[in-house]
């Protein structure tokens, strides 16, 4: 049992790393860049679950809170996850917990993952976009059309991808007993 807890808590961190290296892939936008984030934020989730993949999400933050840069474009500190972009990454951790949860509550095959990762897709976009709303001091819309619209598309490939990678990684995990759980891969 010690064993298993240390397992997911060392595989927990390790998604926490993966996550800072992604939100490194950045293209840069007015206001907020797109970035590899949200798929490694779907990937964790999709592969750990909702307790451990908001377990790593809630590192990567600290992480970023402290000063490490591990937030887009190398940034870190608490002036980041007050800024502009700061919803999207608080967002990260409710993202992890929905689709988790969602993944729990149904079954880890593609398309409940599919379905998962575009329900967190919006829950991030839904937070980012709030606190680019007050931070920048600008109307509703105008934080809709630089907070959500740019990100649509690309977040539903990113979902895909995050659900099609997280799957097969988390089958793979499982078949070689790496990630032990309760609920079987279903395809």
């Amino acid at each position: 049992m010690r064993n298993e807890r240390l397992r997911w808590l060392l595989l927990s961190a390790i998604f926490a790393a993966m996550t800072a290296v992604l939100s490194q892939v950045t293209i840069p936008l007015p206001l907020i860049p797109i970035t590899a984030q949200t798929l490694a934020v779907g990937l964790t989730a999709t592969i750990l679950g909702r307790r451990y993949g908001t377990l790593a999400l809630v590192i990567y933050v600290l992480l970023g809170a402290v000063g490490l840069p591990v937030f887009s474009e190398a940034k870190g500190g608490l002036q980041v996850l007050v800024g502009k972009s700061g919803g999207y990454i608080f967002g990260f951790i409710a993202t992890a917990y929905v689709t988790g949860l969602y993944l729990e509550k149904t079954r880890f095959n593609l398309k409940n993952a599919i379905i998962a990762n575009i329900i967190g897709m919006f829950v991030t976009l839904a937070f980012g976009t709030v606190q680019l709303k007050y931070v920048m001091d600008i109307p509703w819309d105008t934080a809709v059309a630089f907070g959500v619209t740019p990100f649509l598309i690309v977040g539903v490939v990113k979902a895909v991808l995050a659900s099609l990678i997280g799957i097969k990684v988390r089958e793979r995990l499982i078949a070689s007993r790496l990630l032990r759980t309760d609920q079987p891969v279903t395809r």
